[in-house]
């Protein structure tokens, strides 16, 4: 291979790249020491023998050749394989091509060990007893270790036998064409363990396959077929691939066995295939070699979220499963996965998982559904799954399973895994209601904690209202049929919803008061802030009260009823909402109430005329002790963009509805708050209005009618 051929291979994986979904990360690449090199890598299609090369070239610079099954010398790709360095395992002198190049530094090499069946990756990893005796198809191969082996074998040979045999080492110098002696005594060989991990795994037909099969018809092999499905899917539908180059392991420290260094010091003529009586010791040492790489390999497995959907369905010891419950175990393993095992987490698990509770609007869970569907594995009826426990493991041919099963690799590849089999086992068994109590305790100490930290991050001693104010609040009720989560408004904190919270408690209702990200603190806490950050917050709040009762209500003040509403579109399982005075539409610059109560002209001229230059406007606050005197200009921005994009969703809102509205309110207008409510298709929804004068109606003169109307609202629900 030359440079020229990796440079073709770079252009065509930048052209790939450029119009298909494919994203390929690099890991650990450092870590590639100088010598001669058996990269030993996992297999799972035709991909990675066109994309290792490359990118092992264009760190290391030294040229890489691979060992691949002779099944894909055959078509379109042989010629492009062939050019690239690839040897077919049927080659007849591709073993001392192996030793010969690794000997003279030409070439390193790339070896796929565990060949085309489906490995019980934790026996493969694993050399016990049963393993060994037991179950062979499941082993991975010891080809690479052996051929490492055998190249350090030769090394050290040559070595001893130009100072006590130079016809000797000059036969074998011949023997491998080799030129210069000098790198080859002064070299070493190394296996290094790389690990792909894809994901998503899916395979379905694609325009590749189509095509295929239009031209090619009944000349199209089966085995051909299931690349081009499988191939293609990532291709076209989008695939994260992540190599990751483990620790280099020294070939040398498994030559010092005595039988294998009475070989090495021999000064008889030893032939390539000679069978030599070290022979049973190197295959012992090729097989501690080679759990020892294929360890190495499943260790690096990129954890993602088919791996955790999938391991734990297999083990949890029921065939019907709930789906919320089903979720928050899957949730609570994401949270386990990095703090209870030292493991890689593919970038999607390194955020918050809580939209596995709420919308799942990444589509996490739905995507496993539809393929645990398509798959057979599981049937979905009414909140409930059915699990086919068979289907996980059908099948042997490795080409076929990825297809038929790609659930059952994902699970597989846990196995290994120590640290995370043992959470999905434990989760696996618990009951129900210490699931619940588990995602309640670890919700409630993770806001503590977030407030906690923002607080003194940003705490301001001239500003900043008493902790008190801006902290959580959970409200023990008398029955866990119905809760209810409250949500504050813009610029102020949970304690804005104590009143309300209190009489609903009263009435035996658990309450939540959340907090929204940026509030209670700080207003240069709040300039931080984005949309995403409240929706998040909102999602907690909700997970954490769904856990503890069996419906959830959401109802909210002012913002808070805008996201609060939005909620109720995203999230199919709500028992209702209700919104106080939602800021669909805020006072003008030309309000006559702002100046006078609450600042709001003031507010409102800053943003539209020169808010590019201020970050805070002053205000007077209705409620100094709780709301902040100073506006981030940024995340007021935020607000009315979050406001406008909610507008025309509001259709799908379907879920029973209260919106009350305070008439005169300096604040929201509330002809805009009555025109989205008509945009609302809920069945079931009501409309109030209270003419106040204020926009903080929630608390103060005239509350208490208010309180009332919300209780009854969720009193009704709650005989549902």
């Amino acid at each position: 291979m030359n440079y020229s051929a990796y440079l073709a291979t770079g252009k065509m994986i930048a052209l790939m790249q450029s119009f298909s979904k494919i994203k390929v990360r690099v890991h650990g690449q450092q870590s590639i020491p100088e010598g001669s090199i058996i990269y030993v890598v996992n297999h799972f299609t035709r991909i990675e023998t066109l994309l290792l090369p490359y990118y092992i070239y264009i760190h290391t610079r030294v040229p890489v050749w691979s060992l691949a099954d002779q099944s894909f010398f055959q078509g379109a790709l042989s010629g492009i394989l062939g050019k690239l360095g690839a040897v077919s395992t049927k080659n007849p002198d591709r073993d001392r091509q192996i030793v010969k190049s690794l000997l003279t530094g030409e070439a390193d090499w790339i070896i796929f060990p565990e060949g085309r069946m489906v490995k019980d990756k934790e026996a493969a990893s694993k050399p016990t007893l049963f393993n060994l005796y037991h179950g062979r198809r499941r082993q991975a191969h010891s080809g690479a270790a052996t051929l490492a082996l055998r190249a350090e074998f030769y090394r050290k040979r040559l070595r001893h036998l130009l100072v006590e045999n130079p016809a000797e080492a000059e036969r074998l110098r011949l023997l491998f064409e080799i030129d210069e002696l000098a790198p080859v005594l002064t070299g070493k060989t190394w296996i290094v363990p790389i690990n792909l991990t894809y994901y998503p795994l899916r395979a379905r037909e694609n325009v590749l396959s189509t095509l295929a099969d239009r031209f090619a018809g009944a000349a199209l092999s089966e085995r051909l077929r299931e690349e081009l499905l499988t191939e293609g899917t990532m291709f076209f539908d989008g695939v994260d691939i992540d190599i990751r180059f483990g620790q280099a392991i020294p070939v040398s420290e498994s030559l010092t066995p005595s039988r294998i260094r009475r070989d090495i010091f021999s000064l008889r003529r030893i032939d390539f295939d000679d069978p030599l009586p070290s022979l049973p010791a190197m295959r012992r040492e090729a097989i501690a070699l080679m759990h020892r790489f294929m360890s190495d390999i499943y260790q690096m497995t990129t954890v993602n979220h088919d791996h955790l959907f999938a391991s734990l369905l297999r083990a949890i010891p029921f065939s019907k499963i709930s789906e919320e419950d089903f979720r928050r175990r899957v949730f609570l393993l994401t949270v386990m996965v990095p703090d209870k095992t030292r493991l890689f987490c593919h970038q999607s698990l390194e955020t918050t998982q809580i939209a596995l509770l709420t919308d799942d609007r990444y589509h996490k869970y739905r995507d496993f559904l539809e393929l645990a569907r398509e798959t057979g594995i599981v049937r979905h009826r009414r909140g409930f799954l059915l699990r086919y426990s068979a289907r996980f493991t059908a099948g042997s041919e490795f080409h076929r399973i990825r297809i038929e099963n790609p659930l059952g690799v994902a699970a597989n590849e846990v196995q290994p895994l120590a640290g995370l089999k043992r959470q999905v086992r434990l989760l696996a068994l618990l009951p129900g209601m210490l699931i619940r109590r588990r995602v309640v305790d670890l919700l409630l100490r993770q806001v503590a904690a977030q407030f906690e930290a923002d607080y003194s991050r940003f705490y301001r001693p001239d500003e900043s209202k008493e902790r008190t104010a801006g902290a959580p609040l959970l409200l023990k009720g008398r029955s866990r049929r119905l809760g209810v989560l409250l949500v504050h408004g813009f610029l102020s904190a949970p304690r804005e919803m104590l009143e309300l919270a209190a009489d609903l408690n009263d009435r035996g209702y658990w309450v939540y008061c959340l907090r929204l990200r940026g509030h209670g603190t700080a207003p240069e806490d709040l300039a931080t802030r984005i949309c995403g950050d409240w929706v998040e917050s909102v999602d907690v709040g909700y997970a954490l009260m769904s856990s503890i009762c069996r419906q959830v209500v959401i109802g909210g003040f002012s913002f808070g009823g805008g996201l609060a509403l939005d909620s109720a579109r995203r999230i199919p399982r709500l028992a209702g909402v209700f919104a106080v005075s939602p800021p669909f539409q805020l006072r003008s610059v030309a309000a006559r109430f702002a100046a006078a109560i609450t600042g709001w002209n003031r507010v409102m001229e800053a943003i539209h005329c020169d808010g590019a230059e201020k970050e805070f406007v002053e205000i007077t606050p209705e409620r100094p002790l709780i709301n902040y005197s100073r506006v981030p200009v940024a995340a007021l921005l935020e607000l009315e963009h979050f406001m406008k994009n909610l507008a025309p969703r509001l259709p799908g809102v379907t879920v029973p509805t209260l919106i009350v509205q305070g008439l005169n309110d300096p604040v929201v207008n509330d002809e805009g708050t009555a025109q989205m409510f008509n945009s609302i298709r809920a069945k079931q929804k009501s409309y109030v209005t209270y003419d106040l004068g204020r926009h903080g109606i929630l608390a103060g003169k005239g509350s208490e009618e208010i309180h009332e109307t919300i209780a009854d609202f969720i009193g009704g629900l709650d005989k549902y």
